[in-house]
């Protein structure tokens, strides 16, 4: 069984390597899969979002997540057990919400803030390293959930919700909700709504976003325009995305996450 990091804490310090050191002298041998640590410093909803993605393709185990601005605060530290046997572990802020609902949804959880398998002292700004880390430690070898804390209601975990979209009169609106390090734009629209707008591979649309007015083609991947065009593509995750051939649409487009994006068909 494998044990998942996923973190905001960078690759510049040591946070990093000492969860790994804490994992493997609980563990030793034990496969660690870093997943990133290259989530935007306390951005919770990318963190959730990239899980999300992600959960398809990592086996069976337990995935640790840490996102956690109110860090040493009351927020509660979870471990989840998901439909499908996968293992969540980290802040109930939210980070883990869209994992589960992916994994088949959350059928049992436990409060770990005071978990017997803890490290002590707790210090009250690195919990990846005295909480999180160990607690997976534990459960990736071989410890029942309910010995790693006190029994949750999985109701009363805290979900994060994500932007809604919709088609009106012609247009798609939804929003951006992910921007990769190639500038290409996560939306919260899938193949429904190009369906809805009557849109086919290799139709032109109107791209409306961040003040500017802009056509682009549907297509299947990059080349599949001229180098500096605009592109609509469905993403390795299934959403709709606006991408420039070798180019960059974040800054292209001014769009930014949250921003709205409207999307009609050009007749």
């Amino acid at each position: 069984m494998i044990i998942s990091l996923l973190t905001d804490y960078g690759y510049d310090d040591e946070f990093v390597g000492v969860c790994h050191a804490v994992i493997r002298s609980i563990r030793p041998g034990v496969p660690i899969v870093d997943v990133t640590h290259g989530i935007a410093r306390h951005d919770v909803r990318e963190g959730a979002i990239v899980l999300r993605n992600s959960m398809p393709y990592l086996p069976v185990g337990v995935h640790v997540a840490v996102v956690d601005p109110q860090v040493g605060t009351e927020r509660r530290g979870v471990a989840i057990r998901c439909a499908d046997d996968r293992v969540l572990v980290g802040p109930d802020n939210g980070l883990l919400s869209l994992a589960w609902e992916r994994a088949g949804g959350a059928v049992e959880a436990v409060d770990i803030s005071r978990s017997p398998f803890r490290l002590e002292p707790v210090s009250a700004t690195f919990h990846g390293r005295d909480l999180f880390a160990p607690v997976g430690a534990r459960l990736v070898a071989g410890a029942e959930l309910l010995e790693a804390g006190d029994p949750l209601n999985v109701g009363d975990l805290t979900v994060l919700e994500l932007p809604t979209a919709s088609v009106d009169s012609g247009v798609a609106s939804g929003h951006a909700i992910l921007i990769d390090r190639y500038g290409n734009v996560s939306l919260n629209l899938g193949h429904a709504e190009l369906l809805e707008l009557g849109v086919t591979m290799g139709s032109q649309v109107r791209v409306v976003a961040g003040g500017r007015d802009r056509e682009a083609r549907v297509v299947q991947t990059f080349a599949d325009v001229a180098e500096g065009e605009l592109l609509l593509y469905e993403d390795a995750w299934s959403s709709l995305a606006l991408a420039i051939n070798r180019g960059d649409a974040s800054t292209e487009l001014g769009i930014g996450v949250d921003d709205e994006v409207r999307i009609s068909p050009i007749q």
